[in-house]
């Protein structure tokens, strides 16, 4: 399922595109409640907010904010100077 709804996702991550693509899949092909599917895509929704964050505790900015490569924040005042995955 989740190879489902995020393939289609542009490459920022962006939760309002995610929550509504996760809310129709769970309608219109599962036959889920309108109530069951919003609880559903609020869990997801948070999952990928935690996961596209920095966990560097000095940091916390979002990855489409790093060079994943050179390992950099590209926030101008940030203390985060090490990517951590």
């Amino acid at each position: 399922m989740d190879d489902i709804l995020l393939s289609g996702l542009s490459h920022t991550f962006d939760p309002n595109e995610l929550y509504n693509r996760v809310v129709h899949y769970y309608i219109d092909k599962k036959g889920y409640s309108k109530e069951q599917a919003n609880s559903i895509a609020r869990k997801v929704v948070e999952r990928e907010k935690n996961r596209h964050t920095c966990k560097n505790v000095k940091c916390g900015h979002g990855l489409d904010d790093h060079i994943r490569h050179s390992e950099t924040c590209l926030v101008v005042d940030c203390e985060c100077r090490k990517f951590v995955s």
